[in-house]
């Protein structure tokens, strides 16, 4: 009996040893990975501008993970559709937070699928990377804001046309957030140069027909049109203009939301000549703007090109990978606290996320559209400018969102 019953005691030894094991390994696999978000409009009249995007968060993600990855975690991502619907946004956001238990989310384009998001991602203190300019006005402990505020884009490129074009400017844009509210910015901004627009239309996202709103701009024939359409609209609107045999001899477009990306699919010749307002181009000239541009042909294609919104997204990837490192967690209120103040190098430039706000200083350029497609810089800040979302350091701007 007594050999039994050590036999016994050997055996659930043991089998405790086992479960311990079991338990041990299940733990190591859990913590060997980190699980983070992708949430882009991969169907829908955004899928021209949002799937580039996707592929450099992905590309991101996979040079983090060639590094040894963060914190000694391969990052694991967990990819939605947000159909180009801002409320389908709303629901994926909510999934990948909640079910998925993501540590932080990258995505959006529209600021319909941004405002859609925020109080999902607010209400279960996730972190949204948010990698568009956009309109301003808003500033949320959790969202990273990676691309232009107003004062980084809009702002100067008005100062820009009223110095060096003209000052006869019709406003076009999707009808939705950022357009209405870029829009009226610069009707504020307007009237320090004692003038105003001669003309301002809105279509819906997704709008094909723009032959009337064309014969409008020629009939008033402003010194430029400054376009915030989005999406395939402004493959429509482009290529009607060319259709119609207007040019840059008639009236130059100055846009907001097209980039080298849009520029292939809507055809240089149907673009050539005119302007853009970003932070960084393809042809931006930095060591580190070499690499990125190398290694993102290298992985989707050489005939593939690179655009503002794609090095943001790509930029926002290694700028949560910095902050991580430098809380020494994945926790969402530790990576805030060291995103403050942090600088990175990047294909645009040096950039650093303002403390206060979340969004980044950021080189203003202007860019003139070439024959390949590409955007040649004709117009930059001499460094980095301070972001100013809420447009507080603009006499002109006090009230603007009582109006």
């Amino acid at each position: 009996m007594k050999t039994v019953f050590k036999h016994k005691k050997i055996a659930v030894g043991f089998l405790i040893i086992c479960a311990f094991a079991v338990v041990s390994c299940t733990k190591d696999n859990k913590e060997s990975t980190i699980k983070v978000g992708i949430l882009h409009s991969l169907t829908g009249t955004m899928a021209i501008s949002e799937i580039p995007l996707r592929n450099a968060e992905l590309l991101a993600i996979q040079e983090e993970n060639a590094r040894g990855g963060i914190l000694g975690r391969q990052i694991e991502v967990i990819e939605e559709d947000g159909e180009s619907a801002p409320q389908v946004f709303a629901y994926k956001m909510q999934k990948l937070l909640e079910e998925d238990k993501v540590s932080t989310v990258f995505g959006c384009w529209t600021s319909a699928s941004r405002k859609a998001v925020k109080p999902v991602v607010e209400k279960d203190y996730g972190l949204l990377w948010y990698p568009l300019q956009y309109e301003g006005m808003e500033a949320s402990p959790n969202i990273m804001y990676t691309g232009a505020s107003p004062n980084q884009q809009v702002v100067p490129a008005i100062d820009y046309c009223m110095e060096n074009i003209g000052k006869r400017l019709f406003l076009l844009g999707s009808d939705y957030i950022f357009p209405r509210t870029a829009n009226k910015i610069i009707n504020a901004q307007l009237k320090t140069y004692d003038t105003q627009n001669v003309g301002e239309e809105y279509v819906p996202l997704g709008h094909t027909d723009f032959s009337d709103i064309i014969d409008e701009i020629a009939k008033i024939k402003p010194d430029v049109v400054i376009n915030t359409l989005n999406g395939d609209s402004n493959l429509a609107f482009f290529h009607q203009l060319a259709q119609k045999g207007y040019t840059t001899d008639d009236f130059i477009v100055l846009s907001f939301s097209i980039s080298e990306q849009e520029i292939q699919e809507i055809g240089p010749s149907n673009v050539e000549g005119h302007l853009t307002a970003w932070n960084y181009y393809q042809t931006t000239k930095n060591k580190k703007n070499d690499e990125f541009v190398r290694e993102y042909k290298a992985e989707f294609g050489e005939d593939k090109v690179t655009g503002d919104p794609i090095a943001s997204a790509h930029l926002a990837v290694h700028l949560w990978a910095a902050a991580c490192r430098k809380a020494g967690s994945f926790d969402v209120e530790a990576v805030r606290i060291a995103a403050k103040g942090l600088d990175y190098d990047s294909g645009e430039g040096p950039v650093t996320i303002d403390g206060g706000n979340q969004h980044l200083y950021k080189t203003v350029r202007i860019g003139k559209i070439n024959s390949q497609g590409l955007i040649d810089e004709i117009w930059a800040t001499p460094e980095p400018v301070k972001p100013d979302p809420y447009l507080s350091s603009y006499y002109w701007a006090l009230g603007l969102l009582d109006n």
